[in-house]
C-alpha cells in the first residue's frame, strides 16, 4: 500500500472494541493491518454510558495526526458515530457487528425489537459506586454460562469461557442513554454483518447499516466476528482505507489551482 504524502496520508485505523469486551479483542485484526503497514490503534472504551464514551474518544481522536477511520464493534459502533460528529479527522466510519443508531434511539429499545438477539436474557446487573457518597448504578455484565451461545458459538469452547472470564463490565447508561447526533449522516460507512448474529442481533444491525447507507458485507458467522473471522473484517477496513484515501487525494487536487493530478 504507497501514498504520496504530497496529496494524500493514509488515515489511521482506530479499534474501538464493545461492551463485555476489551481491545484484545482486536487482536488478529491488528495483527493483519500492521503487516499490511497500517498504523492502527486500539483504545480503550471505558463502557460507562454513550456521552461519556464518546467524549472520551473524541479526545482520543482529536489527538491522532492526520485522518482517521473509526472502526466499532457491536457498542463501539454507537461510541465511534456520536465521537466522530465531534472530531474533525474522521473521514471514514466502518461498523462491524455493530449498532449505528439515530440521534434519540437509545440501544436497550433497539435489541429489544431484535427477533434475532437474545442478549437480553444473558445480562447479569451488578453495581457500582459513582463517587457521590453512599450512591451506586447499575452495570450489566454477561453470564459466563451463556456467552458461548449468545456472542461466540463459532469458538471453541474454551475460548468463550476465556471471553467471559475477562469480560468488562457496561454501564447501564450504555444501553439507556440516548444517542447524539450520528456521523454516518455525513461520513462514508461500511458494515460488516454478521449472519448468525445473537448479541446485537443480525436484524437490528443490518437494518441501521442500510439505514445509514453503509457498503454492507455479510460474514458467516457470530457476534465477534472480528475474531471468528478477521480476515474478512480486514479487507472491508482496507477497501474503507483506499475509498478514504482516494476521496482526500481528490479533494486535495480540487484546492489546487492550475495543477495537474
Amino acid at each position: 500500500m504507497s501514498q504520496d504524502n504530497s496529496t494524500t496520508t493514509l488515515p489511521t485505523v482506530v479499534l474501538v472494541h464493545g461492551a463485555f469486551a476489551d481491545a484484545s479483542s482486536w487482536t488478529a485484526v491488528i495483527q493483519r493491518l500492521q503487516a499490511r503497514g497500517v498504523h492502527v490503534t486500539a483504545p480503550a472504551n471505558p463502557l460507562r454510558g454513550i456521552s461519556h464514551d464518546s467524549a472520551y474518544l473524541a479526545s482520543v481522536l482529536d489527538q491522532i495526526p492526520g485522518p482517521v477511520l473509526a472502526v466499532g464493534h457491536s457498542y463501539g459502533g454507537a461510541v465511534i458515530s456520536n465521537a466522530a460528529s465531534m472530531a474533525k479527522n474522521v473521514v471514514g466510519l466502518v461498523f462491524v457487528a455493530a449498532f449505528a443508531p439515530d440521534e434519540g434511539e437509545r440501544l436497550g429499545e433497539a435489541t429489544g425489537t431484535s427477533k434475532d438477539s437474545i442478549l437480553n436474557a444473558a445480562l447479569v446487573p451488578r453495581y457500582y459506586p459513582t463517587g457521590a457518597g453512599a450512591e451506586t448504578a447499575v452495570e450489566f455484565v454477561a453470564d459466563p454460562s451463556k456467552i458461548h451461545a449468545t456472542f461466540a458459538a463459532d469458538l471453541p469452547a474454551e475460548a468463550a469461557a476465556i471471553v467471559g472470564a475477562t469480560q468488562r463490565p457496561a454501564a447501564e447508561l450504555a444501553f439507556s442513554e440516548p444517542n447524539g447526533r450520528p456521523a454516518w449522516k455525513t461520513l462514508p460507512s461500511w458494515a460488516v454483518v454478521a449472519t448468525e448474529d445473537k448479541a446485537a442481533g443480525t436484524d437490528v444491525v443490518r437494518s441501521m447499516a442500510e439505514r445509514a447507507g453503509a457498503r454492507i458485507t455479510e460474514v458467516q458467522g457470530f457476534h465477534v466476528i472480528m475474531v471468528s473471522q478477521p480476515q474478512a473484517v480486514v479487507d472491508v477496513i482496507l477497501d474503507a482505507i483506499e475509498h478514504a484515501s482516494s476521496e482526500r487525494t481528490l479533494r486535495n487536487c480540487n484546492e489546487i489551482t492550475f495543477t495537474l493530478c
